[in-house]
């Protein structure tokens, strides 16, 4: 199946009734060909429910900010979100409905094949590492999961709730400086 393919069936998805009544659209993701490396964040916000692209409002633009002064281009990576849909006024998800879209990321998972995938914020982290995972306990290791790299980092949401003088952001700046090293 291609990429395209499962976007396709990911945007048909009805399984949480309550996201699905309150979307704009389904937000798949996107994997540039030949990505090697895969961010995964938590769920759509509101300008990427309107746009239907990932990290598309002002965490995104921060993202793309870091990712650029390290030397990736947001072009070149892959980028999907545990959920596909955003949760109303962009509350936290819910574990049903994490469990409800789990197959879509492992899917994308092994259609991405990502040389490292690197979670953004505590929602991926606990997807990938199981839930009670602390982002700041877990960050500076290659975890192993299911034979994939994982890097853990904090999302751009908190970088921006915290200020540019903040820990997140700092702490951001500094994973994706070394991920992009892994990458080298």
């Amino acid at each position: 199946m291609s990429w395209g393919a499962l976007a396709a069936e990911i945007e048909q998805c009805t399984a949480c009734p309550e996201l699905a009544a309150t979307r704009l659209r389904v937000v798949p993701g996107v994997r540039p060909a030949g990505a090697r490396l895969l961010l995964v964040g938590e769920a759509p916000g509101a300008t990427e429910d309107e746009t239907g692209v990932p990290f598309a409002g002002r965490a995104g633009q921060l993202l793309d900010r870091e990712l650029a002064e390290v030397g990736l281009d947001r072009s070149t990576v892959a980028v999907v979100n545990v959920l596909k849909c955003r949760p109303p006024s962009n509350r936290q998800p819910a574990r049903a409905e994490v469990a409800r879209c789990r197959p879509w990321l492992e899917r994308q998972l092994q259609l991405a094949d990502p040389e490292l995938v690197v979670t953004l914020g505590g929602t991926a982290a606990q997807w990938f590492l199981g839930t009670g995972v602390r982002l700041g306990a877990s960050r500076g290791v290659v975890h192993e999961v299911g034979g994939r790299r994982v890097v853990v980092t904090y999302h751009p949401s908190a970088a921006l709730r915290f200020g540019p003088k903040g820990a997140p952001l700092a702490a951001l700046r500094e994973d994706l400086a070394w991920v992009a090293g892994l990458l080298a």
